[in-house]
C-alpha cells in the first residue's frame, strides 16, 4: 500500500486490553497533493485569461506595449542599467532591446547617461514621466482586477489571499535578478 492509498492504516495505537500490543488505528486517508504539471496548466490557463484585463485597452497609453512596460518596471525595480543588462533581465535579444530603448527614449520615459565605469557604454534610467506612467498603468490594472475580485465570494477571496504567498514565491526569480553580464 502507498501513502496515497486510502486503505493505508494510520499509526498503530495500543490495544487497551493488552498493554503494549499495538492494534491498527483508524483509517486516515492522506490527501493527494495536486500534480505539479496539472497545477502549472491550470495556472497558465488562468493567467492567460487574466492578462488582458491587467493590460488594459490597446492604445490607452500611447505606445506602451507589455514588453515596454516590463522594461520600465525593471528600471523602476533595479535602477539604472546598461541595455545588455536590461536584455538579460527581460530575456529578450539585445537588438530587440536596443530598438525598444530607442522608442522609450523618444517617448521621454527613459534617459541615457554615460556609464561612469565605462564611458563607451551608457546607462538607461527611468525618468519622472516614465515613473508616473508606470504608476498610473499599475493603478489602472489593479483597479480592473479589483473589480473582478469583488465578484468573488468571501471564501474565494480568502483562498486567493492564502494562495498569494505561493504565487509571490513563483514570481520571485533570483536567477534573473542576479544576472548582470556587464558588472
Amino acid at each position: 500500500m502507498t501513502a496515497l492509498d486510502p486503505t493505508t492504516q494510520g499509526p498503530a495505537t495500543p490495544d487497551p486490553a493488552t498493554p503494549g500490543s499495538p492494534t491498527p488505528g483508524p483509517v486516515t486517508p492522506t490527501p493527494a497533493a495536486p500534480e505539479s504539471v496539472e497545477l502549472a496548466e491550470r495556472l497558465r490557463t488562468t493567467l492567460q485569461y487574466l492578462l488582458p484585463a491587467l493590460r488594459g485597452a490597446r492604445g490607452e497609453h500611447g505606445d506602451l506595449t507589455p514588453s515596454r512596460q516590463a522594461a520600465l518596471a525593471a528600471l523602476a525595480t533595479h535602477g539604472s542599467m546598461r541595455i545588455s543588462t536590461l536584455a538579460t533581465r527581460l530575456r529578450i535579444a539585445l537588438p530587440t532591446t536596443s530598438r525598444m530603448v530607442e522608442l522609450l527614449d523618444a517617448s521621454g520615459w527613459i534617459e541615457r547617461t554615460p556609464d561612469p565605469e565605462d564611458r563607451r557604454a551608457s546607462l538607461i534610467t527611468l525618468t519622472d514621466a516614465g515613473r508616473e506612467l508606470l504608476r498610473a498603468v499599475r493603478h489602472e490594472a489593479a483597479a480592473r482586477l479589483a473589480t473582478r475580485i469583488d465578484k468573488l465570494s468571501l471564501e474565494e477571496r480568502r483562498k486567493l489571499a492564502a494562495a498569494l504567498p505561493a504565487l509571490e514565491s513563483l514570481a520571485a526569480d533570483d536567477s534573473v535578478a542576479a544576472a548582470d553580464p556587464e558588472r
